[in-house]
């Protein structure tokens, strides 16, 4: 199965995935967690929804983007 295939797949059915959020996360579960896959992609799931869709991304985009959180690029975004 390649990663388009599994892109919005039920997150439930990910058997392989150890889900984990960050421990900066709300509560009320207002987060987003992440879990390796076994083909080395990265698959996110929003956590009040644990069997919806999950999203599958390579490593290489999971890279780039939290080099971009890092670098100040999202801050606009909870302005």
């Amino acid at each position: 199965m390649t990663n388009d295939d599994r892109n919005g797949i039920s997150a439930g059915l990910l058997d392989e995935a150890a889900w984990r959020k960050s421990r900066r996360s709300g509560a009320i579960g207002n987060c987003v967690e992440v879990a390796p896959l076994d083909g080395g992609e990265i698959a996110m799931r929003n956590s009040r929804h644990p069997n919806g869709p999950a999203l599958v991304y390579t490593r290489a985009e999971v890279e780039a983007f939290l080099s971009g959180v890092k670098d100040g690029e999202f801050d606009d975004v909870i302005r």
